[in-house]
Order: C-alpha cells, then structure tokens, then sequence
C-alpha cells in the first residue's frame, strides 16, 4: 500500500537564449555550446527541429550525417 502523502520534486530548468538572425527572406539562430558537448565533433551533423502541437513545445534533437 502507498503512503498518503505527495512528494513534489522542483526540477531545475535551464535556459539558453539565442538572437534570431535575419537572412535575405529567412531567419537563422546559432546553436549552443553546451547543447553541443556530447557530439562527436569529428562526425557532420544534422539539427533537427521538431514541434509538438499537443505540449505546444519545441524540441532539438541531432542525427549523425550518413556518408
């Protein structure tokens, strides 16, 4: 049986802020060093940008680049 009480954890969020660059008729940001450390920085990369509509969220995610 579980006890009748509720532990809260406060997790820490950690922000990273970026400028939001104009390119001609499109707009860049640079990534983050510390997104970057556990990358195999002798590898090509691919940054993936992805949308969750139901959290309203964005999400990075990178892939190594097939040769």
């Amino acid at each position: 049986m579980l006890p009748n009480y509720c532990i809260t954890l406060k997790l820490k969020m950690t922000t990273l802020k970026r400028k939001l660059y104009r390119r001609g008729s499109s707009f860049e940001t640079t990534i983050p060093m510390p997104l970057l450390f556990a990358l195999d920085k002798s590898k090509k990369h691919n940054v993936l940008f992805k949308y969750d509509s139901k959290l309203n969220k964005w999400f990075i995610e990178f892939e190594a680049v097939k040769k």
